[in-house]
């Protein structure tokens, strides 16, 4: 029991990581963490190179601590998917963030509904993985019907408890992607 909901909530967590790196007309770092810079020939994170700021609502200023890798971070953005052009001034980076149009949301809505219910059927296929182990643990002797049955309950009402916090999670993110 304790294993399904531990794997709950990592399927829990990767849904939220995964919303985070969605940018919804606002300026907010989380879709730089999959970015990554050469930096002395390893890969790095962005944030692990410089100050990464939010001066403005829908601006992102990325500061560098070694200047000459500038025109690196500036390329590992370009590469990436985040859809923003960096403008680069020999200081800092800055990424504007347009608004988002009318069907560009619509777009990112579906996006986000199609992840939500991909986080669903994990959580569906694990209470089932949970199921076939208890079922196992009775046909082995190590538990009775009347335990079985229970485990079954317990299982849904948590399944339950994860899919209602998937739906308020997409919901939330939905309503941020709409009403910018």
């Amino acid at each position: 029991m304790k294993n399904a909901e531990t794997r709950m909530d990592k399927a829990i967590n990767a849904l939220e990581n995964d919303l985070a790196t969605i940018r919804a007309g606002r300026a907010n770092p989380a879709i730089l963490d999959k970015v990554t810079v050469e930096y002395y020939g390893v890969p790095t994170p962005i944030q692990q190179v410089g100050t990464v700021a939010i001066p403005e609502a829908r601006t992102i200023t990325i500061q560098p601590w070694d200047s000459s890798i500038l025109g690196e971070i500036e390329k590992a953005i370009l590469k990436s998917d985040i859809g923003i052009t960096p403008n680069n001034d020999g200081k800092m980076i800055r990424l504007n963030f347009p608004p988002l149009t009318e069907e560009r949301r619509k777009d990112l809505v579906k996006g986000i509904a199609k992840r939500g219910e991909e986080s669903k059927v994990a959580i569906r296929n694990i209470r089932r993985d949970a199921i076939e182990g208890f079922k196992k643990q009775k046909k082995d002797g190590e538990i009775t019907e009347d335990d079985l049955k229970e485990l079954e309950t317990k299982i849904q009402k948590l399944t339950d408890k994860y899919v209602a916090s998937i739906d308020t999670i997409i919901s939330a993110k939905e309503k941020e992607i709409l009403e910018v």
